[in-house]
């Protein structure tokens, strides 16, 4: 079993695939002390003041002197990085693709053209005051209908938002919600308001654009005598358009697929990662869509991905994505860099620098084609970056509201969550997948232990077709499925 890893010629460290002992050899050199699995030892003597190298970059500076063979961490190291910066924009060859297997998915044909994976039938409130309302709705009318046919599930995505919030909060808000009323993952919504919020109604329906009028109902709770009725009513109405719903070939390039990580450990820039990086290469050169958020890990990374920008507007777009994030920490007068998390740091993670080079793995290596701000919506092909923090509920929340079917979900220390959208979790370790079947999908940690990226990319594509085909996800199965939006301003 490999017990070791250098990532690339250039490292002066290396990572540790499984717990080592102190007076190892390990990478040519003798171990000065433990070193627990995913995290770095020195490959030769690193003064104080020094570039650390991994993944053949940058991932910050000694803080003292380090011998090989002695552990890089926090205690030894630190960031390098600091402020905005001005970027230059130097356009990467790309490589030409590889010939990949075409697969066909099993989908629903909305309407407008666009398909979804599921079909679902969902109440959303436009203000949380109706948060119980919308739940006991979904409830009373699964009480009815205790063998749904034809619909994936019955779902209330509740919030805290919909008023006393102005500016940006409030359109945000809005856009979100209105974004969830059109994904195509649900057959039919029921859009549940108050009456005397903010997020009126009146204005949200106005606002909505091009709709699917025979599969959306608006009910103003304050307008009828019993909401509960008159919502169950208006889902019985919905389910008899929905059920008779069938699934039709297409081609997978249909499918937009985001990508996340959280929770992340030394392996996730080794096995999870790239795994996934390979399958956005994989989407893009047939035809589909893939999304990259959490623009505070892109730091430290960004410049290699606005190198891969298809053309200038594009590039400048990334400078807008990347250097926007930073002045938003720094008008709340918030360190830029304040990451990793603790979690981060026990799995292995010293700086943003060794996080975010881990996690942009998942950007593969093609072209990054469009970047997406609030309100927008996916229309290109290929490798997309979306606005978002690292959170991962309101990333997977966005990334759904830009038009995502699934997302893929690396995590080396786990987590149980789920978005609105099937939400597969893949892990960096085998250690995990083993000990959260419950939470946990797709193992990818066979990869530290010399199973091939080819075969692996195959299991996964395997998966994403079946779940887009209709196989629950575990956070599914268990009923993890919730909503975060974000929220920079006053509360009123």
């Amino acid at each position: 079993m490999k017990k070791t890893i250098v990532i690339t010629p250039q490292d002066s460290v290396g990572v540790a695939l499984a717990p080592l002992k102190k007076g190892e050899l390990a990478e040519g050199v003798t171990l000065m002390e433990d070193i627990e699995k995913g995290h770095k030892f020195a490959l030769k003597e690193i003064k104080s003041g020094e570039k650390v190298i991994k993944y053949g970059e940058v991932i910050g500076r000694a803080t003292a002197d380090i011998a090989p063979g002695e552990h890089i961490h926090s205690h030894n190291m630190a960031t390098n990085l600091e402020g905005t910066l001005e970027y230059s924009y130097n356009k990467k060859e790309i490589a030409p693709a590889p010939e990949f297997k075409n697969r066909k998915v099993m989908v629903y044909e909305r309407k407008n053209g666009e398909v979804g994976i599921r079909n679902e039938l969902w109440v959303i409130p436009t203000v949380g005051c109706v948060n119980a309302q919308a739940r006991a709705i979904a409830a009373e009318f699964l009480k009815r209908h205790p063998d749904l046919q034809g619909v994936d599930g019955v779902f209330a995505y509740t919030h805290p938002y919909g008023c006393s919030q102005i500016g940006e909060d409030h359109e945000r808000t809005r856009t979100i919600l209105q974004r969830m009323v059109k994904h195509p993952n649900s057959g039919g919504v029921l859009v549940l308001g108050l009456g005397c919020e903010n997020n009126r109604m009146d204005v949200f329906k106005e606002t909505l654009g091009d709709y699917d009028k025979e599969r959306t109902e608006f009910l103003i709770a304050q307008d009828v005598e019993d909401e509960l009725s008159a919502g169950v009513e208006l889902l019985e109405k919905l389910y008899a358009k929905i059920k008779d719903d069938k699934r039709v070939e297409k081609d997978i390039s249909c499918l937009k697929v985001g990508l996340k990580c959280g929770g992340s450990d030394g392996l996730s820039g080794i096995t999870a990662n790239p795994l996934v990086g390979r399958f956005s290469d994989y989407i893009a050169t047939v035809g589909g869509t893939t999304v990259l958020t959490e623009v505070p890990e892109m730091f430290g990374a960004e410049q290699l991905l606005m190198d891969r920008a298809k053309d200038d507007v594009t590039f400048n777009k990334i400078v807008k994505l990347v250097n926007g994030f930073k002045e938003y920490y720094q008008k709340h007068d918030q360190p830029v860099y304040e990451n990793p998390s603790p979690g981060n740091k026990a799995g292995g993670i010293t700086t943003l620098e060794d996080k975010s080079l881990g996690c942009t793995q998942k950007s593969g290596t093609r072209e990054v084609c469009d970047v997406l701000f609030d309100g927008d919506a996916l229309s290109a092909h290929g490798l997309n970056l979306l606005n978002g923090p690292g959170n991962d509920m309101v990333a997977v929340t966005n990334l759904a509201s830009a038009g995502c079917h699934m997302v893929l979900f690396t995590t080396g220390r786990g987590t149980p969550f789920g978005g609105f959208v099937p939400t597969i979790k893949i892990s960096t370790n085998s250690d995990l997948a083993v000990r959260k079947k419950n939470w946990i999908d797709f193992d990818a940690g066979g990869i530290a232990v010399g199973e091939s990226f080819e075969s692996k990319l195959e299991e996964l594509v395997d998966l994403v077709v079946e779940t887009a085909n209709g196989k629950q996800t575990v956070n599914e199965r268990y009923g993890a499925r919730d909503i975060a939006i974000f929220k920079t301003g006053v509360t009123l």
